[in-house]
């Protein structure tokens, strides 16, 4: 399976674009769309779901172009959006054989794939409950089972784990992943923890170009030599805070101990430490925008 991205732009009214000439080359698995809001993630979810069209550009699934047949993809499409709403009074199993007969499944089928599937989302224990009744994760595993009916062979998901907890979202991370195994699987999202431990490549888009393509080792790897610590008293810290890209900062007893992202040592105290997946895409985001304004 292989899903590619050819020079797809989006512009709107004016001189405003959403997506400008973006490029991938996408193959089972897991594809981490990572970056800020704002940044073109959705228009090219609603793009490769055929909501709406790309002013230039092509997009092919195993060789045929979809912009000229989008029923190649909309066959073996499954898509949870990222505002995913339901009916609340009905019930998962009202919900999904609603849906199910709208999509044209025959009801004896649904059934079978309705019980499969609840069960593959761990929900089949409250299959019976009001969906208004459930959790926000619940909820989200509920719009994960919609988007399989069809068992699809191309699976997006738009920022998915916004509002879960942290319990919610790690379970439904861990679905995502081994779901991955015989589809693709595009997971969009702005939070860098969401892709650290399920993604296979990750793509960094801003102000709707791609920044980079890479698997996670290869993102840490050009971090490398980058990333710095060191401790600050408070009146120094407050000083330097809006000179450099900060990671993170944690105040202690001995003042404030800041991380930075910089090419060169940004203070003779400072020291050199293994670089996060965030702190890789502080950086790579951080030289987009420096090029941008070049």
């Amino acid at each position: 399976m292989e899903l590619v991205i050819e020079g797809v732009s989006k512009k709107y009214k004016g001189d405003s674009y959403g997506l400008r000439d973006l490029s991938l080359q996408i193959g089972t698995g897991v594809l981490g769309l990572l970056g800020p809001n704002g940044a073109g993630k959705s228009t090219l979810m609603r793009i490769l779901s055929t909501i709406t069209k790309p002013t230039a550009g092509k997009i092919s699934w195993n060789g045929v172009d979809i912009t000229k047949d989008p029923n190649a993809i909309r066959r073996i499409l499954g898509y949870l959006p990222q505002d995913f709403g339901v009916y609340p009074h009905l019930n998962a199993v009202e919900f999904l054989e609603y849906l199910a007969s709208i999509r044209g499944l025959e009801p004896a089928i649904a059934r079978k794939r309705i019980d499969e599937l609840l069960h593959l989302v761990n929900l089949y224990e409250v299959r019976k409950k009001p969906l208004n009744s459930l959790s926000g994760g619940m909820k989200q595993r509920v719009g994960i089972a919609q988007a399989l009916l069809n068992d699809p062979k191309l699976l997006i998901v738009d920022e998915p784990t916004v509002g879960l907890d942290p319990e919610e979202r790690i379970r439904f991370r861990n679905l995502l992943s081994e779901l991955s195994g015989e589809r693709i699987v595009m997971l969009s999202t702005h939070i860098v923890s969401d892709v650290e431990s399920t993604a296979t490549d990750i793509a960094i888009v801003n102000q709707g170009k791609l920044v980079i393509q890479a698997t996670p080792s290869e993102l840490l790897a050009a971090a490398v030599g980058k990333v710095w610590e060191w401790v600050l008293p408070g009146p120094a810290w407050m000083e330097i805070r809006n000179q450099l890209l900060i990671s993170s900062t944690v105040q202690g007893s001995d003042g404030v101990r800041i991380r930075v992202i910089a090419d060169a040592q940004p203070s003779a105290e400072s020291r050199l430490v293994n670089p996060t997946l965030e702190d890789a895409y502080l950086y790579f985001i951080s030289a987009h925008k420096q090029l941008a304004t070049v």
